[in-house]
């Protein structure tokens, strides 16, 4: 059964410029990820959408520490991915999605990635983005995340999740029902 993360319609004042704070801070600490940028024009998109706000939020609150890594020049949003060194700490020992955590008879996890994600109003990372999160810096070099599994693999019982070891990507599967420790899942959200 998922739970709701939060129920809130909108962040009181105090949690916005304590979100944007830290946000700010992150986007000047790590210019490699999105050299062309500027930060004003980000705030200026963020403060126009509280429900994006909220879900950035909520990626922040779970250990993501969610950057701006690109911008869609043809839709003009902003692009952040989950940018911690390891895999979201609030968000670890989870199954795949419903159907996996359903699935369990016994030492069922409290959540399962894919609701999760929904629930935080974001989208999990595809393979291609993960591997792209990976240009920016090296990541799950000692957890691994949850990445969106093709319909044909998930509807066989299957997962997949990747990490990071050895200087390289790894993609690799599960049964989607397993969930450990040192994995989560990373999410994308754009404003």
């Amino acid at each position: 059964m998922s739970v709701k993360i939060s129920n809130k319609k909108e962040l009181s004042s105090e949690q916005r410029e304590e979100l944007f704070k830290v946000l700010k801070d992150r986007f000047e600490k790590n210019r490699n990820r999105h050299i062309s940028l500027e930060w004003v024009k980000v705030q200026v998109k963020l403060e126009a959408d509280p429900e994006k706000l909220l879900s950035l939020s909520e990626m922040e609150r779970t250990g993501g520490e969610p950057d701006v890594v690109g911008h869609d020049k043809k839709t003009g949003e902003y692009i952040f991915y989950d940018c911690a060194a390891e895999s979201p700490n609030g968000r670890r020992s989870v199954c795949y999605d419903r159907e996996a955590l359903e699935s369990r008879k016994e030492h069922k996890p409290k959540n399962n990635a894919i609701d999760m994600a929904a629930d935080m109003g974001i989208e999990i990372l595809t393979e291609e983005q993960y591997r792209n999160l990976q240009k920016l810096g090296n990541f799950d070099t000692k957890t691994s995340s949850w990445v969106k599994t093709p319909t044909d693999i998930r509807k066989l019982g299957g997962a997949i999740f990747a990490d990071f070891r050895y200087g390289q990507v790894f993609v690799s599967h599960n049964g989607a029902e397993s969930y450990y420790a040192a994995r989560a899942f990373r999410g994308e959200l754009r404003v």
